[in-house]
């Protein structure tokens, strides 16, 4: 299944050589989530008894809670036409929001927010280039609210919500409406009376698809023409991006998603579901063999900690660990009975053709596996051992 966003670095075109290493493992932990790349090219043989998966980043922990819980509100918020006015307005409320975002996922296992996730995966896929959500955009940081703030004229972009000016009112609400305000509750999730759609999925008319997946169907984000009064759970109007999040939706049933330090989801005690424990780990490379700014949530060293604890955990017999990275990080530290396996990334965005640092990375990419690993001779392509 391919991921709803693009991310610098994903693993998907490796997929293929992770997996009949790491079998059809009891737990599997993904300590750096990203795009879930290598988790949605999971084999449909296995069978999925623990996933974890964890981000740093609290947009990307966001997303795949609010996907996995609430798929219809996160697609009504996607299903909007681009333009660049929208891009940056909507660039400058998610920093703002995102102050708030790290904490909320942290101590609330169950908490996210559809608006965020979807807001933030039509920008993400809108977006050239890095700094998608990073703080960095055409705006100045007010000293007294530290806060981005576009200007005099923006008086309300330091607040929670930005505002038009006199003419926009009902933007400076808490939510926003339209005039009266008649579409916007039945097309977005709101906090009524009930409250009922931001932070829980429901089974009302709002949530009609959350225990219904559809299809692998292709989705693009942009409005769908269809008049929104029109629609219904499956109506035929529906934009194919709603079946694509009920895809995923069910895909992330039974998944975990964490948000925080990466060696929250390596401990022992998080580890101990299961025989055999698969861990893949794509931590940030370090930073003098890549390109600075790639990611929001960015580390230049701790590709260092990880291989560490790699090589400490390695030589338990129920762990199957894969680590990714470029092979003069790593190469040199890691221990014999690591097998290494090198490839070429593909020409994304930020290794193509037109040389400089970046162009030359993509031929030293690697794979590091444990030595409890499958190997290509152990087994089938899903890992059943002979």
């Amino acid at each position: 299944m391919k991921a709803p966003f693009p991310w610098f670095g994903g693993k998907r075109r490796v997929a293929d050589k992770v997996w009949p290493a790491l079998g059809d493992v009891d737990n599997y932990v993904e300590p750096f989530a990203g795009s879930l790349a290598v988790l949605l090219e999971r084999p449909g043989s296995h069978v999925a008894r623990a996933e974890t998966v964890n981000d740093a980043d609290g947009f990307v922990a966001n997303v795949w809670r609010a996907i996995a819980l609430a798929p219809d509100e996160v697609a009504r918020w996607c299903d909007w036409p681009v333009n660049e006015a929208d891009l940056m307005a909507r660039h400058l409320w998610l920093v703002n929001e995102g102050r708030d975002l790290l904490g909320r996922l942290e101590g609330d296992p169950e908490w996210f927010d559809a608006k965020v996730a979807g807001w933030w995966l039509w920008g993400v896929n809108a977006w050239i280039g890095s700094g998608w959500c990073s703080g960095r955009g055409p705006w100045r940081i007010d000293p007294a609210s530290k806060r981005p703030h576009l200007g005099n004229a923006g008086q309300g972009v330091n607040r929670k919500r930005p505002h038009l000016g006199n003419a926009g009112q009902g933007v400076n609400r808490q939510r926003p409406h339209l005039g009266a305000g008649q579409g916007v509750n039945r097309t977005r999730p709101h906090l009524g009376d009930a409250g009922q759609g931001v932070n829980r999925p429901h089974l009302g008319d709002a949530g009609q698809g959350v225990n219904q997946p559809d299809g692998d169907d292709a989705f693009t984000f942009g409005g769908s023409g269809a008049p929104r009064s029109a629609w219904t759970n499956d109506s035929p109007d529906l934009p194919a991006v709603y079946g694509y999040m009920r895809a995923l939706a069910a895909r992330l049933r039974r998944v975990r998603v964490c948000c925080g330090d990466w060696s929250r989801v390596t401990t022992t005690g998080a580890l101990n579901y299961g025989a055999t424990k698969g861990i893949f780990l794509d931590p940030p490379y370090l930073g003098d063999v890549r390109t600075n700014d790639l990611y929001a949530v960015d580390d230049h060293t701790i590709a260092h900690e990880v291989r560490d604890w790699c090589i400490a955990a390695g030589d338990d017999p129920s762990y199957r660990i894969v680590l990714a990275g470029y092979a003069p990080e790593h190469e040199a530290h890691m221990p014999s009975s690591w097998r290494m396996e090198r490839y070429s990334a593909s020409k994304a965005y930020g290794s193509s053709s037109g040389g400089g640092q970046n162009a030359a990375n993509r031929h030293l990419e690697a794979l590091w596996f444990s030595p409890h690993c499958l190997s290509p001779a152990q087994g089938s392509l899903f890992g059943a051992a002979s």
